[in-house]
């Protein structure tokens, strides 16, 4: 595997047609934090619930939280970050209380529509928890055709017949792991209900019926009115019923699926319909609960989509932030003018350090925003301490540079520390009857001391582009701050303690260290580790620190302890290792790096002759050295294929296996046939897979997306087992596992953040004449702004506004042209779609008004 610095470079996944490269349309960025209150007591004189809550995309679950265990009113402070990989109705959040010896059972959900989810980004809100009812839970779309037609009797009397086609059904929810739909077709009118069915299909959500039904819809002939208008009287009034059925066992019927009405009228003088539809949920199907009873949860929702433009769109605003380095002041530069003008710094930073990191520019641009905020520094005790666009860019950066550092050097210990559930309190009030407060001290050394080692010890492994990064600090403070001697090292220890490891140590979860928030105990445990290691990594050149926590301070200024405290201050060796630029580059870390591991479903390979070739589930493990799979976790490893022999990662087509979710590790002898959990953690797993064995030698051009069974591919129906692929493998990605960055989705989020704050654009704009005029921003609403060069920061801001004005424009363009060629309906627009609606009036609203 390549060094953690080698993701600087990275390339566009990008698809080619014809000469154009296309973007994919949109993303979204999911972000979200759980807890609720007052879930219903338990039914029994315990009362206390263990709950957990999950994050679906419609039904299928993504995320699951750990559970908290007696508790009403649970706390899971969890984050969950996911680009969303499908198309969805609605973002889901269940509450279960495990049941040891039964199945879990739900205890209410919120479901929030897309269309919704803009309305609470960014805020928390409280959701009233709603009862989870089976007739409730669609999702899916039907494609249906209908016709009406007159049909002549032998006698002469016309007739009219309507033809109904059930032509297919796509994204039909699985029901205990298994799907087996039929749809029922009904004519629904004031003295009729005719009903029929397709045939069952077995173990899929995307059933191909392809059948036709045909229902009379003229009176007969006892109908008293001799003359008879089928339009007024009749098709008017009826209507067809379609609803999708899973087909069960005898023991609990069958389950709902989803259903859809149609109204006759949609027929129109043509007397043909042809489109899809979203299933909805079945009229008063759920039980009457008042919903006051389920309790609430609390949400924090960021959602982001974005249209990325082809690459030449952004040339204009992508080469004005590219150059930011490069200006004198830079505060007039573009790039440190959307950091005066956004909300929070870090809404600024974390776009613009991917950006820069993309195109292999983080160093000088962040050398150039530290040198300025050097300047401004009159102590240099408060060096880097405010959280101004330097700090959260230098982050953001050490956050994606380096999660692999922190794997490598502090998930063993952590494993360690939350496994053991060592006490740790060196508080008296709070230490319980059974635990010694010496023996606690001496778990807390312990822990202090071994944590504090490895980090010291790691220099040598710290990302390259982190070492330029604090070399450049290193260089700018001392330069600033010549009498003080130290300023050197407590400008770098700034960063590598207090906002690196010291922040993964409190909260490893949010660091990918565990995979869920630690106990309470352990968090104390943590919090006690991180507070100690912040607090050696400020030191100054003197010993006076304050401590918020007296108990802390009586355990750093022990007489032992006083070895570790002694131990940083007189040893800036691991300081001055990792803020020396260029001289380690050291290009492999020989120590096998955990990158993924979890529970999937594998199909035996058929090593044996006469092996079943069967479903297991099994143990994954993936480091930068193998991918291994194990009958459970920890247990020897049942197969290992060395990285070197991954010659493509690739999605298998469902209709191999007649299951969703799957993906192959294509090897030179054969193929392992995979199936993810969900979605989500499919498309984890072959990017990260691919990622780390994309510098192989040997890897394929072509592949077979389906199958080799019964004697050929599915596919391509070739024979040979060993036929090459009819299918060119996906291509594009970066070689690294550090960072797949998309240059245009990034400046596609910085324009949308210009966009958003155009009023404080022009504001500046008028800062930078007050200042021209008056030698200084004469009145206070343009005294926020940092403006050390009004023209050239004027300047730079007329680039901006042309260029967002620019894009604005396209985005105009891009909306309307989409809004003429959009048919609902379609299967990309299904009638029902509520957003797309919503979408469809917006546009009209605008095209009318613009003319």
């Amino acid at each position: 595997m390549s060094h953690t610095d080698s993701f600087i470079h990275t390339s566009d996944n990008t698809y080619t047609t014809g000469t154009h490269r296309q973007k994919q349309v949109s993303r979204v960025v999911l972000s979200v934090k759980l807890n609720s209150k007052n879930i219903p007591p338990y039914p029994g004189p315990n009362r206390m619930r263990d709950c957990y809550c999950t994050v679906n995309l419609d039904q299928e679950e993504v995320f699951r939280t750990k559970i908290v265990e007696k508790s009403l009113c649970p706390f899971y402070g969890e984050d969950f970050y996911c680009e969303i990989p499908r198309s969805f109705r609605h973002l889901s959040f269940y509450i279960f209380d495990r049941d040891v010896f039964r199945r879990d059972s739900s205890i209410g959900k919120v479901a929030v529509k897309k269309e919704d989810l803009q309305k609470y980004h960014g805020k928390d809100t409280w959701f009233q928890l709603q009862p989870v009812s089976a007739d409730s839970e669609v999702q899916g779309k039907v494609h249906l055709e209908l016709r009406l037609s007159e049909v002549i009797t032998d006698s002469g009397v016309i007739n009219h017949k309507l033809a109904t086609r059930v032509l297919e059904c796509q994204g039909l929810p699985i029901v205990n792991g298994q799907c087996d739909p039929y749809a029922a077709v009904s004519l629904l009118g004031p003295s009729r209900s005719d009903a029929k069915k397709t045939k069952v299909k077995r173990k899929t959500n995307n059933p191909q019926f392809d059948e036709v039904f045909y229902f009379e819809v003229t009176r007969p002939l006892s109908y008293t009115k001799r003359h008879f208008d089928v339009e007024e009287e009749d098709v008017d009034k009826l209507a067809l019923r379609v609803d999708l059925w899973n087909a069960s066992n005898l023991k609990f019927g069958d389950e709902f699926l989803g259903g859809v009405r149609v109204p006759l009228r949609v027929l129109g003088q043509a007397g043909v319909h042809d489109a899809w539809y979203f299933l909805q949920p079945r009229e008063n199907g759920g039980k009457s609960v008042k919903v006051e009873e389920l309790g609430s949860l609390r949400l924090n929702i960021v959602y982001t989509e974005d249209h990325v433009f082809p690459s030449e769109h952004y040339t204009p605003l992508r080469d004005l932030l590219l150059h930011s380095a490069n200006v004198e002041p830079v505060s007039a530069s573009a790039a440190h003018i959307l950091g005066e003008v956004c909300r929070e710094k870090q809404e600024a930073a974390i776009p613009l350090v991917r950006l820069f990191l993309h195109y292999g520019k983080i160093v000088p641009f962040i050398s150039a925003i530290a040198h300025a905020e050097v300047n401004r520094t009159q102590d240099p005790n408060t060096i880097f301490r405010g959280n101004s666009l330097t700090s959260k860019c230098i982050d953001e950066t050490m956050k994606l540079a380096g999660m692999h550092y922190l794997q490598v050097t502090l998930k063993p210990i952590i494993d360690e520390i939350c496994t053991e559930h060592k006490s740790c309190e060196i508080d008296p009030v709070k230490l319980k009857e059974s635990e010694n407060l010496e023996t606690n001290r001496e778990n807390l050394r312990q822990y202090v001391d071994r944590i504090f080692n490895v980090i010291t010890a790691s220099g040598v492994r710290c990302p390259t582009v982190m070492c330029d990064i604090f070399f450049s600090l290193r260089e700018s403070a001392a330069t600033r701050f010549q009498v003080d001697q130290d300023v050197r090292f407590t400008a770098v220890s700034s960063f590598i303690f207090l906002r690196f490891f010291a922040p993964a140590i409190l909260s490893p979860n949010l660091f990918h260290l565990r995979p869920h928030h630690p106990d309470p105990a352990t968090s104390r445990t943590l919090t006690l580790i991180s507070k100690t290691i912040q607090t050696l990594g400020s030191l100054a050149k003197s010993k006076s620190v304050s401590f918020s926590d007296s108990c802390l301070f009586f355990y750093l200024t022990s007489t032992i302890n006083m070895l570790i405290f002694d131990k940083l201050y007189f040893s800036p060796q691991f300081l001055d290792l990792i803020s020396t630029s260029g001289k380690w580059d050291q290009r492999s870390i020989e120590t096998p790096i955990m990158l993924k591991e979890g529970f999937m479903i594998k199909r035996a390979q058929g090593r044996k002759r006469f092996g079943m070739k069967n479903f297991k589930k099994r143990w994954f493990r993936l480091t930068n050295h193998e991918f291994t799979y194990h009958k459970t976790k920890g247990n020897k490893a049942l197969c290992s294929i060395p990285i070197e022999n991954i010659l493509a990662v690739e999605r298998l087509e469902e209709e191999s296996f007649k299951m969703k979710n799957m993906f192959q590790v294509i090897q030179p002898e054969r193929a392992l046939y995979i199936q993810a959990n969900n979605c989500v953690e499919a498309r984890d797993w072959i990017d990260i897979l691919t990622k780390v064995s994309q510098c192989n030698r040997k890897r394929l051009s072509t592949y077979h997306p389906s199958a080799y069974l019964n004697g050929h591919w599915l596919c391509c129906k070739l024979s040979a087992d060993t036929a090459p692929g009819c299918t060119p493998c996906t291509g594009g990605l970066p070689a690294n596992i550090q960072l797949d960055v998309d240059g245009d989705r990034e400046t596609e989020r910085i324009y949308s953040l210009f966009s958003t704050y155009m009023t404080k654009l022009i504001k500046m704009q008028e800062a930078c004449g007050s200042k021209s005029v008056y030698d200084g921003p004469e009145q206070e609403e343009y005294s926020s702004f940092v403006i050390d060069d009004p023209q050239e920061t004027y300047k730079t801001l007329k680039q901006i506004v042309s260029a967002v004005q620019t894009l604005e424009q396209q985005h105009t363009k891009y909306k309307r042209d989409k809004f003429k060629k959009t048919k609902i309906g379609s299967q990309e627009h299904p009638i029902g779609d509520k957003s797309f609606q919503c979408y469809i009036r917006q546009q009209s609203e605008s095209s009318t008004y613009s003319i």
